[in-house]
């Protein structure tokens, strides 16, 4: 017996198939080309096939660790990705809760002064010096306010639209219950904001640990590279390695795609939430 609800197959239908598997091929392809290279001999790899390794290497790993130094390099990106992403979340979340609720001429300036900062470049010659003269050149610290600060804008435009479908009542009733500003917004409204508050941890993760402008710019120490920054180094060192090259970026992406797998679910209905008030 038929299915009534099954869409019958039409040549249409079997184009968009073809063509999303084709898309998937191209992303898909390259990832394939580089984990199982990373399990190759340092001859096999060279050749860049996609071909299964006729000897598995899994050493590479571990000496790859010994020789890029690599726990300082994830270290450093963990540090620069958890704390400017956390810290740049809260901070945009309370920023875009005080510019929703309270709609005065200074409030919409400042709403829109930091909405242009999603069209403008960072000047990093003038960030150097103004780093120079503050003394935050070559630290964790000043490393940390730049990306907090970059990601202002884009936080602060997400979290203002989903602030504004969360209806004024509820402010009332805690006020009414005896709730003062700090406990209205970390009570109340904070747990209500936890889909775009994902999204935009998350992207911003994935946007400060594949960063490699600014720490390149603001850090000369070795010490205070991230993993792009090492990754960068260690192909310089072992350029004729592909075997090790290739195992260098399977252990810098693993995190991304640890955090883009947890907070997947969230990015969609964080980002689709203020498409419908209610």
């Amino acid at each position: 017996m038929k299915n009534p609800n099954k869409k019958p197959l039409t040549v249409q239908t079997v184009l968009k198939q073809l063509l999303c598997i084709f898309l998937s091929v191209i992303v898909l392809a390259p990832l394939y080309l580089v984990l199982i290279n990373s399990f190759k001999t340092k001859s096999e790899a060279a050749r860049m096939n996609l071909s299964l390794p006729t000897q598995w290497v899994f050493t590479n790993y571990p000496d790859v660790f010994k020789k890029a130094k690599l726990l300082t390099g994830f270290g450093n990106s963990m540090l620069y990705s958890f704390a400017s992403t956390t810290a740049g979340v809260l901070l945009c979340a309370m920023a875009a809760y005080v510019l929703s609720r309270k709609r005065t001429k200074l409030n919409n300036f400042i709403y829109y002064f930091f909405i242009c900062g999603l069209f403008f470049p960072v000047n990093y010659i003038t960030l150097v010096r103004v780093f120079q003269w503050m003394g935050l050149t070559n630290t964790s610290l000043g490393i940390i306010l730049v990306f907090t600060s970059a990601m202002i804008p884009f936080c602060v435009f997400t979290i203002y639209s989903f602030v504004e479908t969360i209806p004024r009542e509820l402010d009332e009733a805690a006020v009414i219950d005896g709730a003062n500003p700090v406990m209205l917004f970390f009570r109340v409204i904070l747990p209500l904001l936890k889909p775009t508050l994902m999204t935009c941890f998350v992207l911003q993760f994935m946007g400060v640990w594949n960063d490699f402008l600014t720490p390149l710019y603001l850090s000369s120490k070795s010490k205070l590279h991230p993993m792009t920054m090492s990754v960068y180094q260690f192909f310089g060192k072992e350029g004729s390695n592909w075997n090790y090259v290739f195992a260098d970026i399977v252990l810098t992406v693993i995190p991304v795609i640890a955090v883009y797998a947890v907070g997947q679910r969230y990015i969609i209905g964080g980002v689709t939430a203020g498409a419908v008030k209610g």
